[in-house]
């Protein structure tokens, strides 16, 4: 189809949406799917914020698959009209012999994916799964030692590229070739325009293909139905019965469905989509396990691959994954059914899908794409929990290196190289004495830098007689982290450095394949030492110089390579921070006293989160980033959009869909005692302050009925709350506290939140007086989980939950957003600084209440559900707070009394109309 043709075929925004799976949407989910579709449409950027409970998922998908059926309406008609243009007889003939060969060809292929459907109803209905294949060979003949030989670099794979920095091998490397859907195959398979959804989470990508199910997308159209009206928007004619029998072909193809059935598949993790489990059970890194499995011989690989030659019956399993919507677990369900690796299958699945489920680091890293062949070029990208997308972003280019791994991969290398240095060909020996340079110069540095730190501590606790004279005087004021260019820390390192080319150094790695050699050799080595029992001394002196390295774990080389790669290729917005830690974690100031740290952690990060998502936005259609609480908005633009010209960015905030009356919102500015609150970390420890948080929390029992929940800005002030309030001295209140509900302490390790929230909503469901939840903002429970109806008839806010200034880290983010400022006005490329604010300060700000935003997210479900939403802090009630809350909540929606017991008086009259209502 010609680009003119395409163009002048312009799709007008439908005012229904009969696909929409309710009777009747509401006002604000109209709207909604009217903003989306004219986005797609117009090719714009939009960043969405409907609220949990405006049946977000479904507005998104009823929305853009809408435009998809409208837009594949579209191309078949331009289609016909690129065909003959004329109205002879000659053009109605070719435009009704192409009519005919395009509605052939597609149901031909609705044909195909009936026939899976059967198939797996046939597999379902027999209800056996395959039984386990028996692992080819003996495991202790999988585990045996092999000669050394084998641990020897390829040599004869130099010309191979290895997948875009994925570290394959050469037989995944094959396998992918044979699965590639670009390479030569018999059978053409049809492509077509995409809808990419991505979220962080598969759990939280889980809940799209239920909400899939329940569309009512059109059956199928027939060409010859299609008029210059029917791809307008406005005249898609939704037959939204049973698709009506053309001919025999058409029925066969039906399948009993009463809606089309949109070809969709979810991408995963080996760790999710893996069903071989004697791999699962045998190794730590399922990643790196499989890939090792690859690379076996014949008689050793994989039992759910299908031989070389034998693509068929992967392509049968790729069209039953097509032919019904999965989820990742029904995917791994049908794969166990079939006995084929739902993992590559599904793969396999993408140049034919309509809609694609992937979580982030598939879809925003360049290599991931580029290694499933995903081509984002004109296609369609929902980005879902997007609060979530800036952090992902910064933390996909992040690369963590502890001092002990980098000992490990330092001390591999040496005991390889003086295994194998006469055996070695000059190339890879060139390239091995340069990485070992490397690796020596950079622990020798870090170490050094570990020792500046650690030894005038020791000095100033006693444990030496006086601080070595060569210790700084940085280091004598225990700055416990520093935070360096890419450059500055090559100058440090010396000359030895400055000359590597770092990136020649990393291209060898990939193409030899020596970091799982070097990696296979040292276990082999401590296999060895293990079994030389009667030398026990020996032993552990040799696993200590060589281990580091198991069957299916990451070989350490690997993190240093994108390591390297991070150095060789960093920018003005990247940055290496040193970080000292101990058995508790990182160290950040002097006040961390609470062991001796032993360990320095070394982190490559960006400050900049738009540089690596900009390939996403410049090739894509159009980008889609929705939320249930965006706010504030302009952040998301601002840190992702500024390089956009404002004609193709565009925004949409949802208002909620309960009614008015259904949430009280007040901003709480002074307690009982008539103090003002502010819960300033500097102010957390006041007695006095406890005391009106305390009493505040306390009369709020006595009002709220069910469940309430109470976020506090950090795990600290919680503890340090809970510490006074068990003292009867200080008010006694948490015994007040149980004697009107029972109280819950979020954990800080994840194993103990599980049977916590299991206990909490089973307290609130049996009892009549509810249960008290104390949480924190940030923490596990203020994101992703649903506290609906009696669970959360409160949520509280303590304070403003500000990041840590501490961190060398976040200081060094904002001077970088505020240089990125100062030279856009000296470019003329921003007029002026925000009111008196600059841009780190902004930046600092919507980082707080974004967190904010999460946590009051966690109520108010549905419909139906009601709760107040309580921000205690006197900082609540400035213009620049409030207005950064979602718009349903701040601003005029913002109830801030005089005095508390306008608040007291705002909950008892918010209550007592729910009760009477129940």
């Amino acid at each position: 189809m010609s680009s003119e043709s395409f163009h002048n075929l312009v799709l007008s925004t439908p005012d229904t949406f009969p696909a929409f799976p309710y009777t009747r949407p509401y006002t604000i989910q109209t709207e909604l799917m009217r903003h989306l579709y004219e986005a797609i449409e117009s090719r714009k950027v939009t960043v969405v914020e409907s609220p949990t409970g405006t049946g977000k998922t479904s507005s998104l998908l009823c929305a853009s698959l809408t435009w998809l059926h409208d837009e594949k309406n579209r191309a078949s008609k331009g289609k016909l009209d690129d065909a003959a243009t004329g109205d002879d007889w000659v053009s109605v003939q070719t435009r009704d012999r192409l009519r005919r060969e395009l509605e052939a060809q597609e149901l031909e292929y609705e044909q195909k994916l009936a026939k899976a459907r059967r198939k797996e109803a046939e597999m379902k209905s027999k209800a056996r799964v395959r039984k386990k294949p028996k692992p080819n060979g003996d495991e202790s003949r999988r585990q045996s030692i092999h000669e050394d030989a084998s641990f020897l670099p390829d040599e004869d794979d130099d010309d191979l590229e290895d997948c875009d920095g994925m570290n394959l091998s050469l037989a995944v490397r094959v396998l992918m070739a044979r699965m590639d859907p670009h390479a030569h195959n018999e059978e053409l398979e049809p492509t077509c325009t995409k809808i990419y959804y991505a979220s962080r989470t598969h759990s939280q990508l889980t809940q799209v293909v239920p909400e899939l199910r329940k569309l009512k997308i059109p059956g199928y159209t027939p060409i010859s139905s299609l008029s210059s009206d029917s791809v307008s928007g406005q005249g898609v004619s939704y037959s939204l019965g049973k698709r009506k029998a053309q001919d025999d072909l058409t029925s066969s193809c039906c399948d009993d469905q009463e809606y089309y059935q949109s070809r969709a598949v979810s991408l995963g993790s080996r760790k999710h989509l893996c069903i071989n489990d004697e791999l699962r059970d045998r190794v730590k890194d399922i990643d790196e396990g499989c890939r090792e499995l690859l690379a076996e011989k014949k008689e050793n690989r994989c039992p759910h691959l299908p031989p070389v030659g034998e693509e068929v019956i992967i392509n049968e399993f790729r069209d039953q994954i097509l032919a019904t919507p999965k989820d990742i677990e029904d995917l791994a369900i049908a794969g166990r059914l079939s006995g084929i690796c739902p993992y590559f299958a599904s793969r396999k699945a993408i140049p034919q899908a309509e809609l694609i489920t992937l979580p982030y680091n598939l879809l925003l890293q360049k290599s991931a794409r580029e290694a499933l062949g995903i081509d984002l070029n004109n296609q369609i990208v929902i980005i879902d929990e997007g609060h979530n997308l800036i952090p992902t972003l910064l933390s996909l280019s992040t690369v963590h290196i502890s001092l002990q791994l980098l000992q490990t991969a330092l001390n591999q290398v040496t005991t390889y190289m003086t295994k194998f240095r006469n055996r070695l060909n000059p190339t890879n020996l060139v390239q091995l004495k340069r990485l070992l340079a490397f690796l020596d110069v950079l622990a020798r540095y870090v170490g050094e830098w570990r020792d500046q730190r650690v030894e005038p501590r020791a000095a100033q606790s006693g444990q030496l007689a006086s601080p070595p004279a060569n210790i700084d005087q940085k280091a004598q004021q225990f700055e416990f982290q520093e935070v360096l260019t890419p450059t500055e820390l090559i100058e440090r390192m010396g000359r030895k450095v400055v000359g590597l080319n770092m990136l020649e150094i990393v291209k060898y790695l990939k193409k030899s394949k020596i970091a799982r050699k070097i990696s296979g050799y040292a276990e082999k080595l401590t296999q060895e030492a293990e079994k030389e029992l009667e030398l026990e001394v020996a032993s552990a002196n040799l696993k200590r110089r060589v281990s580091g390295s198991r069957k299916g774990t990451v070989p350490p080389l690997h993190v240093i390579e994108d390591f390297m790669v991070a150095l060789a290729g960093a920018t003005d917005d990247g940055r290496i921070s040193f970080t000292l830690t101990n058995s508790s974690g990182p160290l950040l100031n002097a006040k961390s006293k609470s062991s001796s740290p032993s360990s320095v952690e070394v982190k490559y990060h960006l400050l900049n989160p738009a540089p690596h998502f900009r390939d996403v936005v410049d090739e894509a259609r159009s980008v889609i980033i929705a939320g249930g609480t965006m706010s504030p908005i302009s952040d998301v633009q601002n840190q992702l959009f500024s390089h956009l010209p404002p004609e193709r960015m565009t925004s949409f905030s949802c208002g909620h869909i309960i009614p008015p009356e259904n949430v009280l919102t007040v901003a709480v500015t002074k307690g009982p005692s008539g103090r003002e609150l502010d819960f300033r970390a500097g102010k957390q420890g006041d007695p006095r302050v406890l005391a009106d948080l305390g009493q505040i929390i306390l009369n709020f029992t006595r009002t709220v009925p069910g469940g309430m929940i109470v976020f506090f800005p950090s795990y600290k002030f919680l503890n340090t709350a809970k510490s006074a309030w068990t003292s009867a001295a200080n008010g006694g209140y948490l015994d007040k506290f149980a004697a009107k509900k029972k109280v819950f302490f979020e954990p800080e390790d994840q194993a103990g939140v599980e049977s916590v929230l299991h206990e909490y909503a089973t307290v609130v469901s049996d009892s009549s007086t509810g249960a008290l939840l104390l949480a924190v903002i940030g923490a596990k429970l203020s994101e992703g989980l649903n506290f609906a109806d009696e669970l959360a008839r409160a949520v509280i806010i303590v304070g403003l939950p500000f990041a840590n200034l501490a961190s060398a880290e976040l200081r060094e983010r904002m001077r970088y957003v505020k240089r990125e400022e100062e030279k856009c006005l000296r470019d003329g490329k921003q007029q002026t600084i925000r009111k008196g604010k600059d841009a780190a300060a902004e930046l600092y700000e919507n980082m707080c209440m974004n967190a904010v935003n999460q946590s009051i997210g966690r109520a108010i479900r549905h419909r139906n559900d009601w709760a107040s939403l309580i921000l205690l802090d006197q900082r609540y009630s400035n213009p620049s707070i409030r207005n950064k809350l979602p718009k349903w909540l701040g601003g005029d929606n913002l109830a801030v009394p005089e005095h508390f017991g306008g608040v007291v008086k705002a909950m008892g009259i918010f209550y007592r109309g729910k009760r009477r209502k129940g």
